[in-house]
């Protein structure tokens, strides 16, 4: 007796398990299931994690600029790489949502729609006391992953502006956001053969400013009174200092080696 009910307790235990494992199969076949009958849902989560939203650059793309409008064409200068931090921001925080247009719909249309209003400031400002320059709208566009960076090749180098003109950087002076001191702005005359390559780095010095305010929002209530310094601006300075050499040696090929750009590597908040 005690032999017949230890065998129909196995057997209960065997069928309890059985059950138990032919749950988790069919579960694990509807998740399968459901991201493989859905592969926009899936493809919208990768592509939110993937890469930084990149845009052409227009600080290299402008003509002189008018002593009496260099400090409004900085702050809209400044606006719109606040404005690609804030999509960057965004492409964090919504990581999974929507279908696979929502980073185009939600993101990076809002953003060339806010560029394009930025940088039709910058045109007339400089309009006001100078030639206003034509086809700025073209860089408004911009893309994720790295791949914005269009007229490589054809870079224009802006002059530098005259000292109080406010040139404070690449990034905006909102509260909490990065600055950098502009690069763009203090390179000589960059030979042909050199501008796809310093423009590429340029590009580059922007989207390590983007990754950095990201972290600082990422980051927000971590570590102590200086988590920012060595978290975050110290390492942000370690990849200018490798990104500002490289432009200065891609110029200095075929051309004088511009010097003391290191100065332009540090950043604050």
């Amino acid at each position: 007796m005690p032999a017949t009910g230890g065998r129909h307790r196995l057997s209960r235990r065997t069928k309890i398990a059985t059950a138990a494992l032919g749950l988790a199969i069919a579960a694990g076949a509807l998740v399968i299931a459901t991201t493989v009958g859905d592969p926009g849902a899936a493809n919208a989560a990768g592509t939110a994690s993937s890469g930084q939203i990149t845009c052409p650059d227009v600080a290299s793309r402008l003509p002189a600029i008018p002593a009496s409008a260099q400090a409004e064409v900085q702050r809209n200068l400044d606006l719109l790489n606040t404005q690609i931090s804030e999509a960057n921001n965004r492409l964090v925080s919504t990581v999974g949502q929507g279908g696979p247009n929502f980073v185009q719909n939600a993101i990076l249309g809002p953003l060339k729609d806010k560029r394009v209003s930025t940088i039709d400031r910058i045109a007339i400002a400089i309009g006001r006391q100078g030639q206003k320059p034509q086809g700025l709208d073209s860089l408004a566009t911009c893309s994720l992953g790295g791949q914005a960076n269009t007229g490589a090749g054809t870079v224009p180098v802006a002059p530098a502006p005259a000292q109080g003109s406010g040139n404070t950087g690449n990034t905006g002076n909102a509260a909490g956001q990065i600055s950098c001191p502009d690069v763009a702005s203090q390179l000589p005359a960059i030979p042909a053969s050199a501008q796809a390559e310093v423009q590429r780095n340029l590009d580059l010095l922007n989207t390590q400013i983007a990754e950095a305010n990201n972290r600082l929002v990422t980051s927000a209530g971590e570590g102590g009174a200086n988590f920012v310094q060595n978290a975050i601006l110290g390492p942000l300075e370690d990849k200018r200092v490798a990104t500002i050499n490289r432009i200065a040696t891609a110029i200095g090929r075929t051309a004088a080696k511009p010097q003391g750009l290191d100065a332009l590597a540090p950043c604050s908040r």
